[in-house]
C-alpha cells in the first residue's frame, strides 16, 4: 500500500500499479513484469546474449519407453534440425529410459520464446514416436528448466547428467 497526494492534494491510499511488460534484451524470451526480483534478469540477458537452458522433459507416467533405438533416431533428429525448424541451438543430451535433458540456446533473435519452442519440439517428437512405434506415448505436459548463469553452472549440470 502506499500512501500519496492527488492534485488536490488530497490523500490517496492505492496500490502501485503493476510496471509494463518488457522483454528480456530482445532475445525471444517472454516478456517479463519488472518484479523488484526479477530485474536482475533483464541485465544479465544484455551480458548473456545467447542464454543456456539445461531443460529436462518426462514421459507421461515417467513410462521407461525411450531406451529404443528408433525413439533415439527420432529425438535426435529433432535435436539436429531444431535450429531450422524452431530457432533454438541445442548443445549436449543425454536420453534416458523415462526422460530426457538437453541444453538449448536461442539460436537467433527470431526464435521462438522457450515455451513455444518446449511445445513445438514435444508436438512433433510426440507424432513422430506414435507413428513409429508407441501409439501412446505421450510427454509430460510441463518440462523443467534452469537457466545457466556461467560457465561453472553449465559444467555442474552436465557433471550431474
Amino acid at each position: 500500500m502506499k500512501r500519496r497526494s492527488n492534485q488536490n492534494n488530497e490523500e490517496v491510499v492505492g496500490r502501485r500499479a503493476p510496471a509494463p511488460a518488457e522483454t528480456t534484451a530482445g532475445m525471444g524470451m517472454p516478456a517479463l513484469q519488472q518484479r523488484k526480483h526479477l530485474r536482475r534478469l533483464d541485465s544479465l540477458f544484455e551480458r548473456h546474449r545467447s542464454p543456456i537452458f539445461y531443460l529436462t522433459n518426462c514421459v507421461e507416467n515417467r513410462q521407461p519407453i525411450l531406451a529404443n533405438e528408433m525413439i533415439t533416431t527420432i529425438l535426435v533428429e529433432a535435436w539436429r534440425n531444431s535450429c531450422d525448424l524452431y530457432g533454438w541451438s541445442i548443445g549436449r543430451y543425454i536420453i534416458m529410459p523415462d526422460h530426457v535433458h538437453f541444453f538449448a540456446s536461442p539460436g537467433n533473435r527470431e526464435g521462438s520464446d522457450l515455451s513455444s519452442f518446449m511445445s513445438k519440439w514435444k508436438r512433433w517428437t510426440q507424432r513422430q514416436i506414435r507413428k513409429s512405434s508407441v501409439n501412446s506415448f505421450a510427454w509430460q505436459k510441463e518440462f523443467f528448466d534452469h537457466l545457466l548463469r556461467s560457465d561453472e553452472s553449465y559444467a555442474r549440470k552436465w557433471e550431474y547428467v
